[in-house]
């Protein structure tokens, strides 16, 4: 139900920048003659992206836009957005592409075309450690925090729906996610690993531990529709680095183990 909801709410996200932007996309051409790719990160979700005790911005997806900028021989120009408005931002044309840990569903191919997948996102529900919870059954009667509309949010509804009393309850971001958790407003979360481990960084003595993963989904990158020869470069730089091993050690140094070894094996739901 809830997968439904959010392709019409992204659909209506296009036909109301439609109004505002052009309908064409730049082209694989016109980003080499500007000589810059222009890239929609999300730098409020370490580690795919975000900012350290430096100012700097860091994390994979960053890493991965600038190895992408550098095959292709133009300078990287970044575009901070949000889990809600990454993909306006590219069927608007405010970014050329985005690398912002999109997970690759059916639905969000209907509205975008996504990459060969670059990276895994495994979907967990975290919870206190005295808690006894192993499978969706044990949230019966449990309040479970999430950001609005991303694939945890789907999964979520997904695996939850036959379960009586079930309260998810949507925050607007993962950074805002992450403040209901620290701050005690709800004690169950559905996120991604890598929320768990920055909650967990800002308050090693909390009471929050992984239970278990709702769905392992592949991540690819988002390029706007009616944009062959810039999803075909895109999807041949992928494998080429796969293969060589470069995206490997991206996933490596910021999640701390391998990409799975077969990355064109998942079921697209």
């Amino acid at each position: 139900m809830l997968s439904s909801h959010f392709a019409i709410g992204i659909l209506t996200a296009v036909m109301t920048a439609a109004t505002v932007f052009p309908a064409s996309a730049a082209s694989l051409e016109e980003i080499k003659s500007r000589g810059s790719i222009i890239v929609g990160i999300d730098f409020s979700h370490p580690p795919f992206a975000g900012v350290n005790t430096k100012n700097d911005q860091e994390g994979s997806d960053l890493e991965t836009a600038q190895l992408l900028a550098k095959d292709l021989g133009v300078k990287l120009e970044t575009v901070n957005v949000s889990g809600p408005n990454r993909i306006p931002f590219l069927l608007s044309n405010k970014v050329d592409i985005v690398v912002a840990a999109i997970s690759i569903t059916k639905d969000r191919l209907k509205v975008i075309d996504i990459s060969t997948p670059y990276g895994v996102i495994p979907l967990n529900i975290s919870a206190p450690k005295e808690d006894l919870v192993k499978a969706p059954a044990d949230l019966a009667g449990k309040s479970i925090a999430v950001a609005s509309g991303v694939t945890a949010d789907i999964e979520l509804v997904r695996s939850t729906k036959d379960i009586p009393g079930v309260e998810i309850v949507r925050y607007a971001d993962e950074s805002t996610t992450r403040t209901a958790i620290l701050t005690g407003q709800q004690k169950y979360l559905a996120s991604t690993l890598s929320d768990l481990g920055e909650i967990k960084k800002q308050k090693a003595d909390l009471d929050l531990e992984l239970k278990f993963t709702l769905k392992t989904y592949p991540m690819g990158i988002g390029i706007k529709k009616n944009s062959p020869e810039l999803l075909d470069w895109t999807n041949k730089w992928v494998e080429a680095n796969i293969q060589s091993g470069k995206l490997n050690d991206i996933f490596v140094k910021w999640f701390g183990q391998p990409l799975p070894a077969d990355m064109k094996s998942f079921d697209i739901n």
